[in-house]
């Protein structure tokens, strides 16, 4: 069986994969990042929807299907 496309490592230099990983530890250590994963713990996670912080600081409750695909206008211009 093969392996999902998404669990596959970036090939990058260990040097370059050391940035990286201080990068991804200090955003995901942020008092933003954990303000929202407190807030995510606090609200609890359904299987049929997803939890979608707005820029307003607001969260709301979306379907996964509309959450994944950028509410229709899809992700080819993130």
């Amino acid at each position: 069986m093969k392996s999902s496309p998404i669990r596959l490592k970036q090939k990058l230099s260990p040097k370059a994969s050391a940035a990286k990983k201080a990068r991804d530890k200090k955003a995901a250590m942020s008092p933003a990042r954990k303000a929202k994963k407190a807030e995510n713990q606090r609200l609890g996670q359904r299987s049929n929807s997803d939890l979608h912080h707005t820029k307003s600081g607001a969260v709301k409750r979306v379907s996964i299907k509309n959450n994944r695909g950028n509410f229709g206008k899809g992700t080819k211009t993130e």
